[in-house]
């Protein structure tokens, strides 16, 4: 009777952490560049009843007999490299990535990586996260004043893009 009630008991509590996702799932649905996430389960334990046996020259072997003590949450998982719906926002600045790619921002001190593309032109003419301000990163463009020519040095660093001077 005991073992039907622990097998219960853990049931529910995977059951309630599988509704907690989904749910963070749902309040997060309008939220600029979440990503969903989704749960695996797995076999908590077995208790054997019974233990295997081997052939022999009459009959053949026979597995072993095991209770299943329940479920466990296996692992959260967030689908980070996922794509996400292109949603139209009439801001000439959001950029939406293809792909598994992130756009690199800095904070000033190191780069991060991002999917958020909600961005806008700073006062200095960078561009910028709207949610936290970081600049965002960039190979420099340089154009021939000759030919009108635009190269970009991909092997140089890093830097802000000022995109309005």
């Amino acid at each position: 009777m005991m073992r039907a009630l622990y097998s219960g008991v853990a049931g529910l509590k995977t059951h309630q952490t599988k509704m907690d996702v989904i749910g963070n799932n749902i309040a997060n649905v309008n939220t600029t560049s979440y990503k969903s996430q989704s749960i695996t389960f797995s076999d908590l334990m077995y208790q054997t009843t019974q233990t295997a046996s081997g052939a022999t020259e009459t009959k053949g072997g026979i597995n072993p007999r095991q209770i299943g003590l329940g479920a466990k949450s296996g692992a959260i998982n967030t689908a980070i490299t996922s794509q996400g719906t292109s949603q139209t926002t009439n801001n000439p600045f959001d950029i939406m990535i293809n792909g598994s790619s992130f756009f690199v921002v800095n904070n000033g001190v190191e780069n991060l990586y991002t999917r958020d593309g909600s961005f806008y032109v700073d006062g200095s003419g960078n561009l910028a996260m709207q949610s936290n301000g970081y600049l965002v990163q960039g190979w420099p463009a340089r154009e021939d004043r000759e030919t009108g020519e635009i190269t970009v040095n991909r092997n140089g660093g890093l830097s802000g893009l000022q995109i309005m001077s």
